[in-house]
């Protein structure tokens, strides 16, 4: 198997460094504390106890690159309490910019109750009634801060309610305008939305904004009303539009699918031994986009992209090993010693 190097790509092609200004990842959304259990494979009634642990797909996404050695941002809205000072200060700790995040003093920073049940179905229970993230005005966004990105990554909680809708319509036009490659997760949480429709509506409603996507395979069930995932033809047909420069489909410990105008495959997963796979997604998100923000080309370049996906899969592997999200992603040297293993 080919060695990889930092860039995921392998040894025999030059890497660029992935610290400068210009490979920039910002990531825009929800940063929240989630509650879970003490014990293993319990519903949330059932639970003897909580551990806190910081969340949010966009803020793991942000710390993942950062943690990889990448240049990684976040933009977003935390209540002025102890558990958003605690985030930030996470965050701060992991090199991530935090110079576009906002504090609340009316509202809290938002929280999620999750479990994996015994049956292997993920429960959640959020209380944001309103949070902080809500709230985010397109007023405060940092517009210098995006303008510098070279990519711009977000997902779907954001546009569920106002004002932050309006904020992140209004950072998806800059991001735009200033040519970022446009990154699209959006991380279905249904129990969030007013209705299932409305979640679909949602998420498509910006869907042909981004140059990149990842989907799951249930994602791919909701947004389709029922079609199968794994048919090529559901995913070109109904999910792949003209604008689009990759869609990629997570299969889990099974890899992934990857989709582009010109060329589609799969890259197969890597074998570990999970024990929470909180965060796994996120951390392929983050595996993928360091790659991305040091080499653009491999979104037409098939080897490369396949080499960088792999290097994703390596990142979500290496994260189900480990309990909880942040702490679990991985560094550079712990996805090129997972690989010369």
């Amino acid at each position: 198997m080919a060695q990889f190097t930092p860039s995921g790509k392998s040894d025999d092609i030059a890497s660029e460094g992935c610290n400068e200004t210009s490979d920039l990842v910002v990531c825009f959304g929800e940063l929240l504390i989630d509650f879970v259990p003490t014990e293993g494979g319990v519903s949330l009634a059932e639970a003897p106890a909580f551990k806190k642990a910081p969340g949010g797909a966009p803020a793991n996404v942000a710390v993942g690159i950062s943690k990889l050695g990448g240049s990684s941002a976040f933009i977003g809205k935390v209540g002025a309490d102890e558990f958003g000072y605690m985030l930030a200060d996470i965050l701060k700790q992991n090199k991530v910019d935090i110079s576009g995040m906002r504090y609340d003093s009316n509202a809290r920073t938002a929280l999620a109750f999750v479990t994996l049940r015994a049956d292997g179905e993920r429960e959640f229970l959020f209380f944001r009634n309103p949070s902080a993230d809500m709230l985010l005005d397109k007023s405060e966004l940092d517009r210098n801060l995006i303008v510098k990105a070279k990519i711009f990554h977000y997902g779907s909680i954001s546009l569920i309610d106002e004002p932050c809708k309006s904020a992140h319509l209004d950072a998806l036009r800059i991001a735009k305008e200033s040519d970022c490659i446009l990154s699209y997760d959006p991380n279905l949480r249904l129990a969030l939305w007013p209705s299932a429709e409305a979640a679909r509506d949602g998420i498509m409603s910006i869907w042909e904004l981004a140059d990149v996507i990842k989907i799951s395979e249930e994602e791919i069930t909701f947004l389709t009303g029922g079609d199968d995932p794994y048919d090529d033809d559901v995913v070109l047909n109904k999910l792949f539009h003209p604008h689009i420069k990759l869609l990629i489909v997570t299969e889990g410990s099974e890899g992934c699918r990857y989709y582009t105008k010109d060329f589609k495959g799969r890259v197969a997963g890597v074998k570990a031994k999970p024990v929470d796979t909180t965060g796994a997604g996120d951390a392929f998100v983050s595996g993928f986009l360091y790659n991305l923000a040091s080499d653009p080309s491999i979104l037409e370049n098939e080897e490369h992209l396949r080499k960088a996906l792999y290097f994703a899969n390596v990142c979500g592997a290496i994260t189900v090993t480990e309990r909880g999200a942040i702490p679990a992603l991985p560094t550079k040297d712990a996805v090129l010693q997972f690989d010369a293993k």
